[in-house]
Protein backbone atom coordinates (compact mmCIF):
# COMPACT_ATOMS: atom_id res chain seq x y z
CA UNK A 1 0.00 0.00 0.00
CA UNK A 2 1.53 3.37 -0.75
CA UNK A 3 2.91 5.39 2.50
CA UNK A 4 -0.40 7.46 4.35
CA UNK A 5 2.04 9.85 6.01
CA UNK A 6 1.34 13.49 5.00
CA UNK A 7 3.18 15.24 2.66
CA UNK A 8 6.31 16.96 4.09
CA UNK A 9 6.08 20.13 3.91
CA UNK A 10 8.42 21.96 0.33
CA UNK A 11 9.75 24.38 2.45
CA UNK A 12 11.64 22.12 4.56
CA UNK A 13 12.76 20.04 1.42
CA UNK A 14 16.19 20.06 0.26
CA UNK A 15 16.74 19.80 -3.38
CA UNK A 16 19.31 17.21 -5.30
CA UNK A 17 20.16 17.38 -8.61
CA UNK A 18 18.27 13.81 -8.60
CA UNK A 19 14.88 15.76 -7.93
CA UNK A 20 15.10 18.60 -10.05
CA UNK A 21 15.50 15.88 -12.68
CA UNK A 22 12.73 14.21 -11.47
CA UNK A 23 10.28 16.95 -11.48
CA UNK A 24 11.47 18.03 -14.86
CA UNK A 25 11.06 14.84 -16.68
CA UNK A 26 7.77 14.30 -14.58
CA UNK A 27 6.15 16.08 -11.92
CA UNK A 28 4.35 13.26 -10.80
CA UNK A 29 7.20 11.38 -10.44
CA UNK A 30 8.62 14.28 -7.94
CA UNK A 31 5.41 13.89 -6.13
CA UNK A 32 5.33 9.81 -5.77
CA UNK A 33 9.13 9.69 -4.90
CA UNK A 34 9.94 12.75 -2.81
CA UNK A 35 6.35 13.95 -1.65
CA UNK A 36 4.26 10.93 -1.37
CA UNK A 37 7.36 9.06 -0.36
CA UNK A 38 6.34 5.12 -1.95
CA UNK A 39 7.94 2.93 -0.92
CA UNK A 40 6.93 0.17 -3.39
CA UNK A 41 8.23 1.18 -6.88
CA UNK A 42 8.56 -1.31 -9.72
CA UNK A 43 11.18 -2.50 -11.27
CA UNK A 44 12.90 0.40 -13.60
CA UNK A 45 14.50 -2.37 -16.32
CA UNK A 46 14.62 -5.84 -17.39
CA UNK A 47 16.02 -8.05 -16.65
CA UNK A 48 15.64 -7.17 -13.12
CA UNK A 49 18.89 -8.90 -11.78
CA UNK A 50 21.02 -7.77 -14.40
CA UNK A 51 19.94 -4.20 -13.59
CA UNK A 52 20.44 -4.68 -9.76
CA UNK A 53 23.86 -6.08 -10.55
CA UNK A 54 25.10 -3.33 -12.71
CA UNK A 55 23.91 -1.05 -9.89
CA UNK A 56 26.05 -2.85 -7.27
CA UNK A 57 28.89 -2.98 -9.37
CA UNK A 58 28.58 0.94 -9.99
CA UNK A 59 28.54 1.83 -6.56
CA UNK A 60 31.10 -0.92 -5.59
CA UNK A 61 33.47 1.15 -8.40
CA UNK A 62 32.79 4.50 -6.97
CA UNK A 63 33.62 3.69 -3.19
CA UNK A 64 36.87 2.27 -5.18
CA UNK A 65 38.06 4.94 -5.97
CA UNK A 66 37.23 7.13 -3.55
CA UNK A 67 39.16 4.45 -1.28
CA UNK A 68 41.97 5.06 -3.61
CA UNK A 69 41.81 8.68 -3.76
CA UNK A 70 42.12 8.85 0.25
CA UNK A 71 45.31 7.17 0.41
CA UNK A 72 44.61 3.12 0.07
CA UNK A 73 46.88 1.28 -2.00
CA UNK A 74 45.62 0.00 -5.29
CA UNK A 75 47.09 -3.64 -4.94
CA UNK A 76 45.05 -3.76 -1.94
CA UNK A 77 41.72 -2.24 -3.51
CA UNK A 78 41.92 -4.42 -6.66
CA UNK A 79 41.51 -7.84 -4.96
CA UNK A 80 37.71 -6.33 -4.47
CA UNK A 81 37.81 -6.00 -8.36
CA UNK A 82 36.00 -9.28 -8.45
CA UNK A 83 33.72 -9.44 -11.26
CA UNK A 84 34.69 -8.79 -15.12
CA UNK A 85 33.15 -5.43 -15.01
CA UNK A 86 34.74 -4.26 -11.64
CA UNK A 87 38.23 -5.71 -13.01
CA UNK A 88 38.05 -3.42 -16.30
CA UNK A 89 36.86 -0.81 -14.81
CA UNK A 90 39.53 -0.55 -12.18
CA UNK A 91 42.52 -1.67 -15.30
CA UNK A 92 41.20 1.32 -16.98
CA UNK A 93 40.99 3.73 -13.91
CA UNK A 94 44.72 2.81 -12.98
CA UNK A 95 45.95 3.07 -16.38
CA UNK A 96 44.39 6.51 -17.31
CA UNK A 97 47.18 8.79 -16.99
CA UNK A 98 45.23 12.19 -16.19
CA UNK A 99 43.52 10.79 -13.67
CA UNK A 100 46.76 9.37 -11.53
CA UNK A 101 48.17 12.74 -12.04
CA UNK A 102 45.50 14.20 -10.42
CA UNK A 103 47.73 13.90 -6.90
CA UNK A 104 49.86 16.92 -8.54
CA UNK A 105 47.07 18.55 -9.49
CA UNK A 106 46.42 20.45 -6.41
CA UNK A 107 43.77 19.52 -3.44
CA UNK A 108 41.57 16.38 -3.65
CA UNK A 109 38.21 16.33 -2.29
CA UNK A 110 36.49 12.51 -3.21
CA UNK A 111 32.94 12.08 -1.90
CA UNK A 112 32.59 15.93 -1.40
CA UNK A 113 29.03 17.47 -0.09
CA UNK A 114 28.14 21.03 -0.79
CA UNK A 115 24.61 22.91 -0.17
CA UNK A 116 23.43 26.50 -0.27
CA UNK A 117 20.55 28.06 -0.28
CA UNK A 118 17.97 28.74 -2.69
CA UNK A 119 14.59 30.07 -2.13
CA UNK A 120 14.10 30.08 1.30
CA UNK A 121 15.19 26.10 1.41
CA UNK A 122 18.22 24.17 0.36
CA UNK A 123 20.00 22.65 -2.83
CA UNK A 124 22.66 20.06 -1.92
CA UNK A 125 24.83 17.85 -4.06
CA UNK A 126 27.52 14.79 -3.26
CA UNK A 127 30.27 15.25 -6.07
CA UNK A 128 32.52 12.22 -6.44
CA UNK A 129 35.36 14.60 -6.81
CA UNK A 130 36.58 18.04 -6.72
CA UNK A 131 40.13 18.84 -7.36
CA UNK A 132 41.07 22.73 -6.68
CA UNK A 133 44.80 23.78 -7.57
CA UNK A 134 46.56 27.05 -5.83
CA UNK A 135 45.94 29.26 -8.74
CA UNK A 136 41.78 28.50 -8.22
CA UNK A 137 41.03 26.19 -11.31
CA UNK A 138 38.54 23.57 -10.07
CA UNK A 139 38.27 20.15 -11.57
CA UNK A 140 34.80 18.15 -11.00
CA UNK A 141 34.84 14.43 -11.98
CA UNK A 142 31.64 12.04 -11.90
CA UNK A 143 32.25 8.43 -12.98
CA UNK A 144 29.65 7.02 -15.06
CA UNK A 145 29.81 2.96 -15.48
CA UNK A 146 26.97 3.09 -18.52
CA UNK A 147 27.30 0.86 -20.86
CA UNK A 148 27.08 3.30 -23.75
CA UNK A 149 28.57 6.20 -24.13
CA UNK A 150 26.23 8.98 -23.96
CA UNK A 151 26.31 11.49 -25.85
CA UNK A 152 27.64 15.45 -25.03
CA UNK A 153 24.31 16.90 -25.87
CA UNK A 154 22.17 15.00 -23.34
CA UNK A 155 24.71 15.31 -20.21
CA UNK A 156 24.75 19.46 -21.07
CA UNK A 157 21.01 19.59 -20.90
CA UNK A 158 21.09 17.38 -17.70
CA UNK A 159 20.31 19.07 -14.12
CA UNK A 160 23.53 17.10 -12.95
CA UNK A 161 25.58 19.42 -14.66
CA UNK A 162 23.78 22.59 -14.17
CA UNK A 163 23.51 21.85 -10.65
CA UNK A 164 26.96 20.60 -10.18
CA UNK A 165 29.05 23.40 -11.32
CA UNK A 166 26.26 26.40 -10.55
CA UNK A 167 27.10 24.62 -6.95
CA UNK A 168 30.77 24.27 -6.90
CA UNK A 169 30.91 28.45 -7.47
CA UNK A 170 28.35 28.90 -4.74
CA UNK A 171 29.35 27.16 -2.13
CA UNK A 172 32.97 25.99 -3.29
CA UNK A 173 34.77 29.08 -1.75
CA UNK A 174 36.60 27.26 1.45
CA UNK A 175 37.76 25.09 -1.02
CA UNK A 176 39.86 27.62 -2.48
CA UNK A 177 41.28 29.08 0.65
CA UNK A 178 38.33 31.64 0.91
CA UNK A 179 38.33 33.11 -1.80
CA UNK A 180 35.30 32.45 -4.50
CA UNK A 181 35.44 29.98 -7.02
CA UNK A 182 35.41 31.56 -10.74
CA UNK A 183 32.58 30.16 -13.06
CA UNK A 184 35.66 30.15 -15.93
CA UNK A 185 38.03 28.43 -13.46
CA UNK A 186 35.31 25.35 -13.35
CA UNK A 187 35.27 22.28 -15.77
CA UNK A 188 33.15 19.15 -15.13
CA UNK A 189 34.35 15.80 -16.54
CA UNK A 190 32.14 13.03 -16.69
CA UNK A 191 34.77 9.78 -16.98
CA UNK A 192 32.97 6.89 -18.39
CA UNK A 193 34.71 3.59 -17.25
CA UNK A 194 33.79 1.83 -20.35
CA UNK A 195 35.19 4.16 -22.41
CA UNK A 196 38.14 5.83 -20.32
CA UNK A 197 39.91 7.54 -23.37
CA UNK A 198 36.31 9.22 -24.17
CA UNK A 199 35.74 11.54 -21.28
CA UNK A 200 33.21 14.01 -21.86
CA UNK A 201 34.38 17.99 -21.02
CA UNK A 202 32.47 21.07 -19.91
CA UNK A 203 33.73 24.51 -19.04
CA UNK A 204 31.99 27.42 -17.46
CA UNK A 205 31.08 30.93 -17.89
CA UNK A 206 30.07 33.61 -16.15
CA UNK A 207 26.78 34.05 -18.21
CA UNK A 208 26.20 29.97 -17.79
CA UNK A 209 26.42 30.18 -14.34
CA UNK A 210 23.80 33.40 -14.00
CA UNK A 211 21.18 31.25 -16.54
CA UNK A 212 21.94 28.17 -14.37
CA UNK A 213 21.24 30.03 -10.80
CA UNK A 214 18.43 31.68 -12.01
CA UNK A 215 17.35 28.36 -13.64
CA UNK A 216 17.30 26.57 -10.59
CA UNK A 217 15.57 29.31 -8.49
CA UNK A 218 12.91 29.50 -11.11
CA UNK A 219 12.20 25.82 -10.99
CA UNK A 220 12.34 25.51 -6.95
CA UNK A 221 9.94 28.44 -6.60
CA UNK A 222 8.10 26.58 -9.33
CA UNK A 223 7.82 23.43 -7.46
CA UNK A 224 6.93 25.55 -4.26
CA UNK A 225 3.70 27.09 -5.83
CA UNK A 226 2.33 23.92 -7.48
CA UNK A 227 -0.78 23.16 -6.65
CA UNK A 228 -0.62 20.17 -9.01
CA UNK A 229 1.77 17.26 -10.15
CA UNK A 230 0.72 16.15 -13.51
CA UNK A 231 2.05 13.36 -15.47
CA UNK A 232 4.22 13.86 -18.47
CA UNK A 233 2.91 13.75 -21.32
CA UNK A 234 5.90 12.12 -23.06
CA UNK A 235 4.81 8.56 -21.82
CA UNK A 236 8.48 7.06 -23.47
CA UNK A 237 9.93 8.76 -20.25
CA UNK A 238 7.50 5.89 -18.33
CA UNK A 239 9.31 2.73 -19.74
CA UNK A 240 11.91 3.26 -17.14
CA UNK A 241 10.14 4.79 -14.59
CA UNK A 242 9.70 2.73 -11.27
CA UNK A 243 6.18 4.50 -10.73
CA UNK A 244 4.92 3.77 -13.83
CA UNK A 245 2.33 1.18 -12.14
CA UNK A 246 0.71 4.20 -9.82
CA UNK A 247 0.17 6.45 -13.30
CA UNK A 248 -1.47 3.38 -15.35
CA UNK A 249 1.07 3.55 -17.80
CA UNK A 250 1.88 -0.18 -18.05
CA UNK A 251 3.65 -2.92 -15.62
CA UNK A 252 6.24 -3.99 -17.98
CA UNK A 253 9.72 -2.59 -17.35
CA UNK A 254 11.68 -1.20 -20.54
CA UNK A 255 15.03 -3.14 -21.65
CA UNK A 256 17.89 -3.34 -20.11
CA UNK A 257 19.56 -2.77 -23.74
CA UNK A 258 17.52 0.25 -24.29
CA UNK A 259 18.40 2.58 -21.21
CA UNK A 260 20.30 6.14 -22.50
CA UNK A 261 21.89 6.42 -19.01
CA UNK A 262 21.54 4.58 -15.26
CA UNK A 263 19.40 5.87 -12.48
CA UNK A 264 21.41 7.89 -10.39
CA UNK A 265 19.92 7.86 -6.71
CA UNK A 266 20.14 10.44 -4.22
CA UNK A 267 21.63 7.67 -1.61
CA UNK A 268 24.55 5.47 -2.69
CA UNK A 269 24.49 2.41 -1.06
CA UNK A 270 25.99 1.11 2.29
CA UNK A 271 28.67 -1.06 1.38
CA UNK A 272 30.53 -2.97 4.16
CA UNK A 273 34.01 -3.28 2.20
CA UNK A 274 34.91 -6.56 4.84
CA UNK A 275 32.38 -7.93 3.15
CA UNK A 276 32.59 -7.40 -0.75
CA UNK A 277 35.01 -10.32 -1.53
CA UNK A 278 31.71 -12.41 -0.41
CA UNK A 279 29.33 -10.86 -2.69
CA UNK A 280 28.79 -13.34 -5.37
CA UNK A 281 26.99 -11.47 -8.77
Amino acid sequence: MPDSRPNPPLAFFTYSQSSLQDYADCPRRFQLRYLDQLKWPGVETEPALENEKRQLEGQVFHRLVQQHLVGIPAERLGKLANTPDLSRWWENYLGDANLQSLKDFGNLYPELSLSAPVSGTRLMAKFDLVAVNPDGKALIYDWKTYQKRTRDEWLAARWQTRVYRSLLVQAGSHLNGGRPILPEKVEMVYWFANYPDDPARFVYTSAQFKRDWSAITRIVDEIAASGEFPMTEDDSRCRFCPYRSYCDRGVAAGDLGDIEAEAEPDEVFDINFEQIGEIEF
